[in-house]
């Protein structure tokens, strides 16, 4: 690492970088061995400067070190590259954490499995992703292709693409504006407000507002920005529930980052993604899960051995001709519009709700083709 060169961090602090030089600057900055591990606040000696932003360079910090250890652990694999103390799965309210880099770990040359990798993934977002995200996934595998030119272009895997395609989806992924996103992007790892505006589908005139950003959440080939209006803390963590709110970031035509950080509360476990999915706070949700039970035609039920409803899915025969699956599952839009596209092939029989709404979307589908 020594023959790296890097601009002198006590003329420009790493806090002063865009986010990829940040993570590649802590990589080489971080401590290498336990007895060197550092804290935050000893991190922050070289990595902000700036007293009057220190707080969000801390949190900026913070974040930077999640990042890296998720691109290490999730991406490369190495669950073990960055090391917090604690460990990163362990809760550290009331405890000082320390960081430090595997002195054994190394960047690895990208090889043929990464190609592999990146060549798999772009196929099979082709369709998936908005083109302005996907465009970033082509980009980054044409930056792999000229580095490794010779050798890829020589290599077995070289020629995969040829023997890759993704179909498209029926319905395709609208167009995002790269402006917006990239302030939605800046809004939420710096813990700021964001000022959008807002097209709702259903009203003729946009509306401006300002939100709390929690995160982006993807349902389908659709993304969508969670987050909090603003409103006073409360204890009552039900009562600040009540100013969630989902945006399709396809209609946000514009969107600007404000000077005001977010509020404590916003942070709290009870308002993290994975509880506001549990709360059925990130899509159209009907109540508490569901023990939904079908009946569905034997031939037709072979894909939910493959992708079964719920990890508490069973199946049973009925007889020759149709099965009975039982699973708990979210009462969702999602699973409505599922059901209704199984029309001739499955039918309800718990809860009885559920039976009733999918019976009457049935009727009126009928009665349209009647007519």
């Amino acid at each position: 690492m020594s023959n790296v060169k890097v601009r002198t961090m006590s003329i420009d602090p790493i806090a002063s970088y865009t986010k990829s030089e940040r993570l590649f600057l802590l990589y080489i900055y971080l401590p290498r061995g336990q007895d060197k591990a550092k804290s935050l606040t000893e991190l922050m000696v070289d990595y902000g400067n700036n007293p009057s932003k220190y707080a969000t360079e801390r949190k900026n910090l913070e974040n930077d070190l999640s990042s890296l250890h998720i691109i290490f652990s999730q991406l490369l694999g190495e669950d073990n590259a960055l090391i917090r103390l604690p460990s990163w799965d362990e809760n550290i309210s009331g405890k000082t954490a320390r960081f430090y880099i595997d002195p054994d770990y190394r960047i690895e040359v990208i090889d043929q499995k990464t190609l592999f990798f990146w060549e798999m993934l772009t196929k099979f977002t082709s369709h998936y992703l908005p083109a302005s995200l996907q465009q970033t996934l082509v980009d980054k595998l044409g930056n792999i292709q000229r580095s490794t030119k010779h050798d890829f272009a020589n290599s077995q895997l070289g020629h995969w693409h040829e023997h890759l395609i993704t179909l498209p989806n029926v319905v395709q992924a609208p167009k995002l504006d790269s402006e917006v996103v990239a302030s939605i992007h800046e809004a939420i790892l710096q813990q700021q407000a964001l000022e959008i505006e807002y097209h709702n589908k259903w009203q003729a005139q946009p509306s401006y507002r300002v939100l709390y950003p929690i995160g982006l959440v993807f349902i389908d080939n659709m993304m969508y920005l969670t987050g909090f209006n603003p409103v006073k803390d409360s204890i009552d963590d039900d009562e600040l529930l009540k100013a969630h709110r989902n945006f399709a970031v396809s209609r946000i035509k514009a969107a600007t980052v404000v000077d005001t950080a977010i509020p404590d509360w916003v942070s709290r476990d009870a308002f993290s993604l994975n509880n506001l999915n549990k709360l059925g706070k990130l899509e159209l949700t009907f109540g508490d899960d569901i023990r939904l039970v079908l009946k569905v035609q034997k031939y037709a039920c072979q894909h939910l051995f493959e992708r079964p409803l719920s990890a508490d899915q069973t199946i049973t025969q009925i007889d020759n001709t149709w099965n009975q699956v039982t699973a708990t599952v979210a009462n969702t839009q999602r699973l409505h519009d599922w059901l209704v596209g199984m029309s001739q092939l499955a039918v309800v029989i718990e809860p009885l709700e559920v039976r009733e709404v999918i019976y009457q979307r049935l009727q009126s589908a009928l009665a349209l083709y009647k007519a």
